[in-house]
Order: C-alpha cells, then sequence, then structure tokens
C-alpha cells in the first residue's frame, strides 16, 4: 500500500454504534433531518435540470435517482422533566410514543419524564421525507436514526414491532429553524448594478463589468409588450441573438413597474436588451445568486500578475461553488465527479466547507442498484473514490465514511466487476473515458492512466473499509490494490525508457507515451526517485510529448512538476498560461485556453460558437498549488493532527498567506531570509532549505538532508525562523 495511507490505517476509529439511550440537554440545537443523502439528491435533480440551450431543456446524460418516499425516524431518550415537544414535518406522518400510535397530524405532543422510545414514519412524494422536532429537552438532530424501510409494524394487538435490520445515523445541513424547510432551500442573492450601458442597434448593451450569475431586473417598466434577453459571457455572445447560448423571452400587461427574470438565474457579463416599440423602461441592474462562504484561505506575493491570477481564481470557484460543485456557470450546470474532485481539493485551500464536499459526493454517487459509472465515465467512477479519502485525510471525518460506506462498497463492485481478463479495466458498451479533452487521445484498449486510478481507487476504500470496521474487506481492496500496482508495473513500465507507456490493446503495448499515467504517478507516489527524474525529463518537460490545453489536466502537469520541485518552472507557467487568460480579459478562468488561437476562436468550443465555459471550475487551480507547493502547507494524518509547512518561493521574494485547517488556519509569511509560521491546531514540521543552520524563535532545527532541516510546530506558538536561502 501507499506509504501515504499506512498512517490513516493506524489511526482508524471503531465502527460507529448507535446508543440505545440519546443523553439530552436543554442546550442542544434542532434541525430538520432526513434519510441520508436524500436531500442531496433531490436537490442535485432539480438544479441540473435547469440547464438551458436557447430555452430548450437540457437534462443530464445519466441516471436520475429519486429520495425515499416513506422512512421512519427514531430516537430513545432519557427526560428529567415533562416536555411539550413541537412537531413539524415534510410530508404526512405516523407518530408512534413508546410503541403505542398517536392518532391523527399533531402538531406538539406532552412527552412524560423518564424513558422514552419516540418514532415517526413520513410519507413525501413530492420533495423528501423530513422532520423537525423541538421540545425543551426532545429535539431533532444527528443523534437520531432512520430507515428507508418498513421498520416498524402494529401487530394483531395493537402493539408496535420491530424487526432487526439496522438503522442509519440521520442526514442534516444547516436547517436550523423550522420555517427553513429543506423543500425550500434557496441560495442567496444581493443587488448588483450594471457598470456600463450603451445602446447598440435597437438594443441596449448591459456590461455588469464582470462574469457573474443570476437574476436580471429591470426598473421602471411601462407600455405593454415583450422584451428579449440575449446574455453572453462574452460582449460578442450577447451581441449575437441568433446563436448566443441563454436567453430569456418576457412579457407583461402594463401594470409591473418591475420585473425580475422568472426563468431562472443565469450565467452572464452581458445582457443584450431588445424590446417592443411600445415598451420602455429605465434601467437594468441584477440580483447576484451565490452560496455564502467565506475566503478563508489567502495569498499574496511580491508579483501582481500572481496575486490577480490567485484573486480571479477565488472568484472562480466562489461562482462555481453553489448547491454543489459544479463544472460550468453558463453551460452545463451540472455535477460532474472530475471536475468536482478538483474543487474539493481546492475548497480546502480556500473555504474548507465540508458540506459541499458531502453534498457533492453523495449527490454524484446516488442510490442503489449501480447501473453504470458516475457521469457514465470510467475515470469519475475512480476519480469519487479518492475524493472520499481526500475529504477524510483534510478533515478527519469519520462519520461519512461509516454512513457510506455500503455505497462505496457497491460502487467499486461494479467497477471491479468491469475488469477484463487481465484484470484491467477496458471500457465496456457505455463506458465513455474522458481522460483530458485533447485531439489526438487514444482511449480504447486497456489505458495505463485508468488502471492507476483503479489501484488508487482500490486503496482509498480499504482505508474507508478499516474506518467502517470492515477489516475483512480491508485487507482484500489492499491485496487488490498491491497486484493491480505490480501488474500495471509489469506491462507498462518501459524499462529501456523508463516511462510509463499509454495503452495496450490486445496484448499489445502500444509505442505510445502520454503525460497522463506519467504525471499522476508523480503525486500518487508510485515511481521511486530515478523514476520520477525520468519522467519529468522525458514526459513533464518534453514537448514532443501530446500536449495539454486544458486547466484540468494543466492542474495535474504543474502539481507533479511542484511535487518534483520546479516550482520556479510552474511560476512562470502559471504566468503564461492564467496570465494569457488575463491579458484577453478575463474574469473569470476559462474551460480551454490555447494561446495559439485569436479572436472569436478563444470562445468556440463543441462546434459552437460560443460553445466554451468561460468560468469554469477547473480554471482556478492556481489556488490548490500555491496553497500546497508555495506557502507548502499539506496535511500528514487526518485533519490535520499533523501536517507539513515547507515554504517554496520558486523565485519570488516575498509571499504570504493563510490555509484554513478544520479549526483555524495554518499562516505562512516567506521572504529570502526570513520564515513565520502560525498555526492553531496541530503538531506541524517546518520543513527549511538552507545554506546554514536556520535561527529559531523555539525549539530545535534538526538537520535531516543536505541544505534540509526540519523544526517542530506547536499550536498557536509563531514560530520564526532566520535563514539563508540557496
Amino acid at each position: 500500500m501507499n506509504k501515504h495511507l499506512i498512517k490513516p490505517l493506524l489511526m482508524l476509529l471503531i465502527c460507529i454504534g448507535l446508543s440505545p439511550m440519546n443523553t439530552v440537554s436543554a442546550q442542544q440545537k434542532a434541525t430538520w433531518i432526513w434519510y441520508p443523502g436524500d436531500f442531496e439528491v433531490w436537490l442535485s435533480n432539480k438544479m441540473q435540470v435547469r440547464r438551458t440551450e436557447r430555452e430548450a431543456v437540457f437534462p443530464p446524460l445519466w441516471q436520475y435517482y429519486s429520495p425515499y418516499a416513506l422512512v421512519t425516524f427514531q430516537t430513545e431518550v432519557e427526560l428529567p422533566e415533562a416536555d411539550d415537544v413541537k412537531i413539524y414535518s415534510e410530508g404526512p406522518f405516523q407518530l408512534l410514543l413508546d410503541g403505542v400510535q398517536v392518532h391523527g397530524q399533531p402538531k406538539s405532543i406532552k412527552v412524560p419524564a423518564g424513558k422514552h422510545k419516540i418514532s415517526l414514519k413520513v410519507y413525501n412524494q413530492e420533495v423528501l421525507p423530513a422532520i423537525y422536532i423541538e421540545g425543551k429537552y426532545v429535539k431533532s438532530n444527528a443523534s437520531w436514526k432512520v430507515t428507508n424501510e418498513d421498520k416498524l409494524w402494529i401487530d394483531e394487538n395493537g402493539q408496535a414491532q420491530q424487526s432487526g435490520t439496522p438503522w442509519v445515523p440521520v442526514g442534516s445541513w444547516n436547517f436550523d429553524a423550522p420555517e427553513r424547510k429543506p423543500s425550500e432551500f434557496k441560495l442567496t442573492t444581493t443587488p448588483w448594478s450594471a457598470v456600463k450601458t450603451e445602446k447598440v442597434g435597437a438594443g441596449e448593451l448591459v456590461d455588469f463589468g464582470k462574469e457573474t450569475f443570476g437574476y436580471v431586473k429591470i426598473h421602471g417598466l411601462k407600455g405593454k409588450g415583450k422584451l428579449a434577453l440575449y446574455y453572453g459571457e462574452s460582449r460578442e455572445e450577447a451581441l449575437d441573438t441568433a446563436k448566443c447560448e441563454t436567453l430569456d423571452h418576457l412579457s407583461f400587461d402594463g401594470t409591473q413597474p418591475e420585473l425580475y427574470t422568472n426563468a431562472g438565474s443565469k450565467a452572464f457579463r452581458y445582457v443584450n436588451v431588445q424590446t417592443d416599440p411600445g415598451v420602455k423602461y429605465d434601467s437594468i441592474s441584477m440580483l447576484y445568486e451565490y452560496l455564502p462562504l467565506e475566503y478563508r484561505g489567502a495569498f499574496k506575493s511580491s508579483d501582481p500578475l500572481l496575486n490577480q491570477i490567485w484573486d480571479v481564481s477565488a472568484y472562480t470557484m466562489h461562482l462555481t461553488t453553489r448547491e454543489f460543485f459544479i463544472d460550468g456557470i453558463k453551460r452545463d450546470r451540472w455535477i460532474w465527479s472530475g471536475d468536482a474532485y478538483q474543487s474539493y481539493l481546492m475548497n480546502y485551500y480556500l473555504f474548507f466547507d465540508s458540506p459541499s464536499v458531502e453534498r457533492t459526493l453523495l449527490a454524484l454517487r446516488g442510490k442503489e442498484p449501480v447501473t453504470a459509472h458516475i457521469n457514465i465515465i470510467m475515470d469519475y467512477s475512480l476519480y469519487w473514490f479518492i475524493g472520499v479519502y481526500d475529504y477524510y485525510l483534510h478533515t478527519g471525518d469519520t462519520k461519512f465514511i461509516k454512513t457510506f460506506y455500503p455505497r462505496m462498497k457497491s460502487l467499486m463492485e461494479f467497477c471491479l466487476e468491469r475488469r477484463n481478463k487481465s484484470g484491467f479495466l477496458e471500457p465496456l458498451e457505455g463506458d465513455w473515458v474522458f481522460i483530458d479533452w485533447a485531439n489526438g487521445l487514444p482511449k480504447t484498449g486497456e489505458v495505463s492512466f485508468e488502471q492507476m486510478l483503479l489501484a488508487r481507487s482500490l486503496e482509498a476504500i480499504s482505508v474507508s473499509a478499516g474506518i467502517a470496521g470492515k477489516n475483512d474487506d480491508q485487507k482484500y481492496y489492499q491485496n487488490l490494490a498491491e497486484d493491480l500496482k505490480t501488474r500495471l508495473f509489469d506491462v507498462f513500465w518501459d524499462k529501456k525508457e523508463n516511462v510509463m507507456k499509454h495503452q495496450r490493446i490486445d496484448g499489445k503495448v502500444q509505442d505510445i507515451v502520454t503525460r497522463y499515467a506519467n504525471m499522476f504517478g508523480i503525486f500518487f507516489n508510485y515511481f521511486n526517485e530515478d523514476q520520477k527524474q525520468s519522467i519529468k525529463n522525458k514526459v513533464l518537460l518534453n514537448d514532443n510529448v501530446l500536449q495539454i490545453t486544458t486547466p484540468y489536466m494543466r492542474f495535474y502537469e504543474l502539481e507533479a512538476l511542484c511535487a518534483m520541485g520546479e516550482q520556479d518552472y510552474v511560476l512562470k507557467e502559471m504566468r503564461d498560461y492564467w496570465g494569457g487568460m488575463l491579458k484577453l480579459g478575463a474574469t473569470s478562468f476559462w474551460e480551454e485556453y490555447n494561446p495559439n488561437k485569436s479572436g472569436k476562436e478563444h470562445l468556440e468550443m463543441y462546434g459552437r460558437p460560443y460553445g466554451k465555459s468561460l468560468c469554469h471550475a477547473w480554471g482556478a487551480s492556481p489556488i490548490y498549488l500555491l496553497g500546497k507547493y508555495y506557502l507548502g502547507v499539506k496535511p500528514t494524518a487526518p485533519g490535520y493532527s499533523e501536517y507539513v509547512v515547507e515554504p517554496v518561493l520558486g523565485g519570488l521574494k516575498l509571499m504570504k498567506g493563510e490555509v484554513p485547517t478544520p479549526n483555524g488556519s495554518v499562516k505562512v509569511d516567506c521572504s529570502t531570509t526570513r520564515i513565520k509560521v502560525l498555526a492553531s491546531e496541530g503538531t506541524g514540521k517546518l520543513k527549511i532549505k538552507s545554506a546554514t543552520k536556520p535561527k529559531l524563535s523555539y525549539g530545535k532545527a534538526k538537520k535531516i538532508g543536505v541544505n534540509l532541516y526540519e523544526a517542530i510546530l506547536q499550536p498557536n506558538q509563531e514560530m520564526v525562523v532566520s535563514y539563508k536561502a540557496l
């Protein structure tokens, strides 16, 4: 097993056990609860049908799941005194108190002092069954359990009976008031004004100054007739009324002084407004729609361009972090597992918002049974497993894995059943091997990249099995991972060229080298140092190997180079690549950037003149790269109980920033002569590259290599280091 996954295995907690009695207090809070994963499934269904192309609904390409229509909630309590308990429900319910049915749909009940069992069976076919229970002591919260099957029934004597099938912990989020029903969830909105308007032909072009998302508001309406809004991420798109991707047609009868677009929020920077001759209005504004999250991460340096790249990356992440982590805000508005996986990593260095990661993982996984890959893409199923492990590593949260391990196992078994006789994944009918958008990229047969992702996924589920208390599964998946890695190298590693070959077809390894498996193997730590150096020189720094043009795979390419200590090179690449988009006027980062294109070519994709997303989640990768490989902060044990800080200036004169952790942050301030680190939790190791032994404000610097020293960081104690840069 990979050495980076061994330590978490030693830190596994025992499998969750539902206490037979809930110890209650008047201080605990009530919240809406539901069957775990069902809110996320319901909300993703609702969101992903909002994609439109010229007013036509464009639903996702994959299977939709549904929440369970009938579930049973249960808790056991011991009350010090009688409690008046209010009941709120999304759907009609059957209430049992100590096995006796309470007739009707009571809005409250009085529960006497002492020990009691409370059960509610709730039905809702329209949204999802959910309850909010609030008394002085009895309150719906994470201590409740739930089942989706008929666990309670009334026997011939009128007594409640219970079957022996296990229950599961309930799901919840932040719906902490009875009026905040899960079914009425909406993103936050705030008014924004346009920065510029101009007459163009018979209409008016409204510019909001940067990429944005929300609802258009029309002020001072007069007359009767129709009004058309043509949206554009670019000026060209908004003005092209025949080919722009999104638009609205509105009509009014002269009684509305103001009007919001009511066909759903949209992404745009520009709006081209066209009206009938009898229609007049005073001005156009908008309601900006967003998920209210705080920027907990930060980065500033001596390079103004790099600072701008970080700021625009953060705004790009802000725009694409919505109900879930989505790919692009204009075109797809779908949840793609490959895009989302990168969003998880960037989130850990910007928001550190665990609920967004959980919601997205659950929406992608869906329900049983598994009949296809996530997003029907082979590699996207595998990213899902790795995303679960990374979530555990960064947050230390074991509850998610304990609750949803059965869904992990069923998805993994689906993947394993699709292996060929050689034990490798090979696309079957209905499977899509994506890897990347790249012209000339072969994807048939056995692709080394897919096998590497599978090996990593097996390592991830092995760790998860241990957390869930499934020790036999843990050993089984660990053995599969080790065996697959051995065969991966036996088949695809070219011992003569010292690189990983791309594919094998009909038992014959093709003489093709691509970047994908080679660069992933570096930060998966699957290669030894000699292999890494060979790959760096023969693949990553070799312009003759198929080039990567999407920010999606640039993310991994640059991470591999950073992992190899090439921060100087990567910094230049960031300035050229992301800086190139900024020079073209980007206010958020794009789905794809090719510096060889010009003019409207930058807007084209998928055979459409404005098909490219100009705000795409995978464009925000500098957040992750700068936090992990320049500020140098990363967890080495779950939940930042242990972590490392290894600042690398990469040619900068100075930099400072903050990396969020579960309950605090790690602050780093670095120049060519001094490093300052202040962390609020965990035990850290500060690694310092210095020509002489560094001087520390506390502790001792231990030499661990040539010109490399290590110091131990304590929480809430600022470490100040004087050193001599190499």
